[in-house]
């Protein structure tokens, strides 16, 4: 099964493909669905990916490749919500580890998932804030209990101002997408539409603070219109050396 956005961006692709011999853009997939960013693009293309439909050729910029098409294709309303899930023969499933991202938080009673596979999609500061979020580079298998429901991401911590919250540098933070929060949660906050930056959320009346966990740093305020939250800390993932 594919999302409504899913398909309508692997028609896209291969439209471009059979046309110009070569892919679009991501900004140009991000234009023709009508995306805020080029995460979103991002995401989708793992998810088609990770199904079977496209890969992606190494060391070769804008290098896609159709696989397959679904055999048969439902129809879909345009004004359905994101969510929304269209369903069609695909022919054999290839078995592939299933992404909460997706909103597939379910399997079948004899295959219960082991884990999930959660797109790490650059770096987040947990200090300064740094460039915003970025391509995909890698994946991580997280444990089933650690998602909740909707979509989630991953980014890898830079810095030490949330080191007192129990994060530290080179942790790999889970987080759910979500477009609000709740003061004392600890976000994805998008500075300017500039910059990215892990912090615990505070709204005050017209003014967001963004406030560190280490004494070292200042607590940031801002006006709400120049903050976006992006998404909210649900897990995090250390490795020892």
């Amino acid at each position: 099964m594919l999302t409504r956005k899913q398909q309508v961006l692997l028609q896209f692709i291969h439209e471009r493909l059979q046309a110009e011999g070569v892919p679009p853009s991501f900004d140009e997939m991000k234009d023709a669905l009508d995306l805020k960013s080029k995460s979103g693009i991002h995401r989708l293309i793992t998810a088609l990916e990770e199904r079977g439909f496209i890969k992606r050729l190494p060391n070769r910029a804008r290098a896609l490749e159709v696989i397959k098409m679904p055999e048969a294709w439902a129809s879909a309303d345009d004004t359905q919500d994101d969510s929304t899930v269209i369903h069609a023969d695909f022919g054999s499933p290839r078995k592939a580890n299933i992404r909460q991202v997706e909103n597939t938080n379910t399997a079948p009673h004899d295959e219960v998932p082991a884990a999930f596979s959660v797109p790490v999609m650059g770096k987040i500061a947990a200090g300064v804030p740094i460039a915003a979020i970025q391509d995909i580079t890698h994946s991580v298998s997280v444990p089933p209990e650690m998602i909740g429901n909707g979509e989630h991401y991953a980014l890898t911590v830079e810095g030490d101002s949330m080191i007192d919250a129990g994060i530290h540098n080179g942790d790999t933070v889970i987080i759910q997408h979500a477009a609000t929060a709740r003061t004392g949660e600890i976000v994805v906050a998008l500075v300017d539409d500039e910059e990215a930056t892990l912090k615990t959320f505070r709204k005050n009346g017209s003014e967001i603070a963004l406030e560190a966990a280490n004494p070292d740093y200042a607590t940031r305020v801002f006006t709400t219109d120049r903050v976006k939250v992006q998404g909210k800390l649900v897990g995090l993932i250390r490795q020892y050396h």
